[in-house]
């Protein structure tokens, strides 16, 4: 499968529908932003240059500064895959922010989420 399509995309033209979906769901920004956090070690200054210079996911996920330790945790199912068969590494990172967006959405608690 080809998904450089993917990879290229803006992180920035994504991000609104992970604050969205939260929403819909009573759950704020800084509690995705913090999910973003954890997951790649940015800081809200960090994330915030990636938003505003639209940088795409591939760049997001490279420039990480520390992917946490803590992501083999994350299982299930996202978009018909198991999150842990996913050979693509990039690929499992785009869609461990997914599942981390969609628990948080479905009302889990932040430490769960964070897997604390």
């Amino acid at each position: 499968m080809n998904n450089t399509r993917l990879y290229k995309m803006s992180f920035a033209g994504v991000y609104p529908y992970y604050i969205q979906k939260a929403a819909k769901k009573g759950r704020t920004k800084e509690e995705v932003d913090t999910i973003i956090g954890w997951l790649t070690g940015y800081t809200q200054l960090a994330l915030q240059h990636h938003l505003e210079h639209k940088t795409d996911f591939e760049t997001f996920f490279a420039q990480a500064p520390l992917i946490n330790p803590n992501v083999s945790k994350i299982t299930g199912v996202i978009c018909g895959y198991r999150i842990e068969e996913i050979e693509d590494k990039l690929m499992q990172q785009i869609r461990y922010l997914d599942k981390l967006v969609d628990e948080l959405a479905k009302g889990k608690s932040m430490e769960k989420i964070l897997r604390q």
